[in-house]
């Protein structure tokens, strides 16, 4: 047979090995879910290993686990003596004050840390951090499932898993008892519930218009769908995520806004005619009482322990008769007026802050790791565990994975033009993530930021960087020479941000090392 007459040559090798691997069910099950439980006790491992080094509280482990400890013990966050870190890292831990103690975030984070403090005692740094970990490595996980949802493939699923699992930021912010790692799960589960609403929303859109026109009915605008569960759901875990911290919001806003913008995209596709009206005035305020309320119920439960108690911190502001309101709003209970002067009081206090700090980060800077935070720092002497010669260093610096995250951010590049030439929905999807996590901090460029707040939109970086791993990688029916010199850059791609990984892990684990290698880390002036 000549050879123009021969069929052409496709797939390749690994795709031939990966058929025979997966060549009964029980293989392939094996697959769908061993994978990503590998990955996920990867990522636990990784976050646990040596949790309790420092037995000291790190950056501002100060705050939110000693205002964990007195929610636990006195029902609201109560003050400490000045200097009593030190005790409360010797286990001495019963020194707060009856005096509450002014705080500027939520209670949910603080009452996630605390549960690990009911479960070990306040007297075990492992106790301090369990919750967080185990926050970070559900997320790990949380996100191999959104994955596989968004691409349909358990390759890429486990692919996002892995670069989330190794990343550092990931890493660090997992086992370092502060807010942004929760806030950074209820938003992912947020994002996933609007994913599970896309296809549920078609589907019934569909159904609906198909049987008004059936019936001779008008389709102007169609029809309103007031039940939309996972809309709902996602309103629940956007307002845990503003119970943590109020970052929390710009998720809830930008999804708010994105509802209606896919609504009245699918409107369009089914072709009604007042698509852009339909889906602002008439299906518009339906999902905003799916979506808001239940947000809003969320964030005021959270705040249920301040209101039963008598010596919260303002908690009795408006029972002094010079505080109370007047007029037309006197009918309002003293509690809610104390608690709506307790919000206008943070939120004075967030877009004032304007402190002087060694490690804030400009929001401009964020994208290309200008300054990442160094939480923990210590020089052991010479013949301590684990230092032969002197120095040594010992460091917990919050920066993800260089290669990881520089890679993420030309991708997300390369999907904004993308999403403007092709109009991709899991394009916009995945950088609604990071409008809703990163632009609104280009508004307050002037307050006191830090690059760990990245951690927030980390996950969507992620993504961004295996949908271009997907389209780099091909699929079997391609040529074989494209799909295998696909195959071998994405191999080539994470064998080197895993060999990163291992190299910058000391630094994310706060491991004894010699200070010629902690400084091989200096790659940027600015990193040090």
């Amino acid at each position: 047979m000549p050879d123009d007459m021969l069929p052409e040559e496709r797939g390749s090798r690994f795709d031939d090995w990966s058929k025979r691997m997966l060549s009964t069910p029980a293989r392939r099950t094996a697959w769908y879910w061993g994978a990503p439980i590998l990955v996920t006790l990867l990522a636990g491992i990784l976050r646990i290993w040596n949790l309790g080094h420092p037995s000291s509280l790190v950056f501002d482990e100060t705050f939110y686990v000693k205002d964990a400890w007195t929610l636990l013990q006195n029902g609201y966050e109560s003050s400490w003596p000045e200097n009593s870190d030190q005790a409360f890292n010797r286990g001495e831990t019963s020194g707060y004050l009856d005096d509450p103690s002014y705080v500027v975030h939520p209670p949910l984070g603080k009452w996630l840390i605390a549960l690990g403090l009911a479960a070990f005692g306040a007297g075990d740094s492992v106790a301090w951090r369990i919750s967080t970990a185990i926050v970070g490595t559900l997320a790990v996980l949380l996100l191999m499932l959104i994955a596989r949802k968004l691409f349909a493939s358990t390759l890429l699923a486990v692919l996002a898993g892995f670069l989330f699992a190794i990343d550092g930021q990931a890493i660090v912010m997992s086992r370092v008892a502060v807010l942004d790692n929760s806030v950074m799960f209820f938003a992912l589960l947020g994002f996933g519930c609007v994913l599970l609403d896309r296809s549920w929303h078609d589907r019934v859109l569909g159904e609906r218009v198909a049987r008004l026109r059936a019936a001779g009915r008008d389709l102007a605008w169609g029809p309103v769908i007031w039940w939309r569960p996972w809309v709902l759901a996602a309103g629940l875990c956007f307002g845990l995520a503003s119970s943590v911290k109020w970052s929390g919001l710009y998720f809830l806003a930008a999804f708010g806004l994105y509802l209606i913008v896919v609504d009245a995209l699918a409107r369009r596709r089914l072709g009604l005619g007042l698509w852009t009206s339909a889906s602002v005035l008439k299906q518009g305020p339906a999902t905003f009482l799916l979506f808001v309320p239940p947000a809003l119920a969320v964030y005021l439960a959270s705040w249920t322990n301040w209101f039963v108690s008598d010596n919260a911190y303002y908690r009795t502001w408006a029972e002094q008769s010079s505080n109370a309101w007047t007029g037309a709003l006197a009918w309002v209970p003293p509690a809610w007026q104390s608690f709506l002067h307790y919000q206008q009081s943070i939120y004075t206090f967030h877009v004032g802050l304007s402190a002087s700090h060694p490690y804030a980060a400009d929001p401009l800077g964020w994208l290309t790791l200008t300054r990442p935070t160094s939480m923990w720092y210590a020089s052991p002497d010479a013949g301590s565990p684990g230092c032969a010669v002197e120095p040594c260093s010992q460091a917990i610096t919050s920066i993800a994975n260089p290669l990881i995250w520089w890679a993420g951010v030309a991708a997300l590049l390369y999907l904004v033009y993308r999403l403007a030439r092709y109009r991709e929905w899991r394009v916009g999807l995945i950088l609604m993530g990071i409008v809703a996590g990163y632009l609104p901090w280009l508004l307050y460029t002037e307050r006191t930021v830090f690059q760990f707040y990245t951690i927030v939109f980390l996950p969507y970086v992620i993504l961004g960087l295996v949908f271009v791993c997907g389209l780099i990688l091909g699929s079997p029916g391609d040529e074989t020479w494209r799909r295998s010199r696909g195959i071998s850059l994405t191999v080539l791609f994470v064998a080197a941000a895993a060999l990163v990984s291992a190299f910058w892990y000391p630094l994310w684990s706060a491991t004894t090392v010699p200070y010629w290698f902690w400084m091989l880390h200096s790659w940027l002036p600015s990193w040090v």
